[in-house]
């Protein structure tokens, strides 16, 4: 019995590092880390310390259906400077950018970088892992929702926490 036990014990703690490590090797794979990563937790602090202008990098059906309640669209496919002016006063604004996972908004944050902006950073795990850490995303109306876009449900594996919309 004693032996069920541990072996048990050994699975289940290989799997969950396993889990955890899977986002980090997806990261490694797709990202270059250009664009230093910011934990959910850290932007969280960091949103209470100073005003940061948060980039929601994802398109907009995503974003309408959820976003970090302080985040602006600013969208991937037709990613637009002119439309952010409002927002980035200077150079050296701290700026966090975000999308499902990581991945688009390094490709933003790269793009906000060679424009000359110099204080930028990646979600770590995007809204995905904001969420996941049971960080609360809202609606257009501002209103709290459970709901977050996963796109589809290759993508939607990563939420863990949160109900999956496509």
């Amino acid at each position: 019995m004693k032996k069920i036990a541990v072996y048990t014990f050994f699975i289940l703690a290989t799997t969950a590092s396993v889990a955890q490590n899977s986002l980090e090797l997806l990261l490694q794979a797709s990202n270059n880390e250009s664009i230093p990563y910011i934990s959910a937790e850290k932007l969280r602090s960091l949103q209470l310390e100073e005003p940061v202008v948060i980039l929601d990098t994802r398109e907009r059906k995503e974003f309408e259906t959820s976003h970090i309640a302080s985040a602006k669209h600013l969208g991937y496919d037709f990613f637009s400077l002119e439309k952010m002016t409002p927002y980035l006063h200077a150079k050296n604004t701290p700026i966090v950018v975000y999308c499902s996972l990581g991945i688009r908004s390094e490709d933003i944050g790269e793009k906000l970088k060679k424009e000359g902006f110099t204080n930028i950073r990646n979600l770590y795990g995007g809204i995905f892992e904001w969420k996941n850490n049971n960080l609360p995303v809202v609606d257009l109306e501002g209103k709290a929702t459970e709901n977050v876009h996963v796109y589809n449900k290759f993508w939607g594996k990563w939420l863990t926490k949160g109900k999956k919309v496509y």
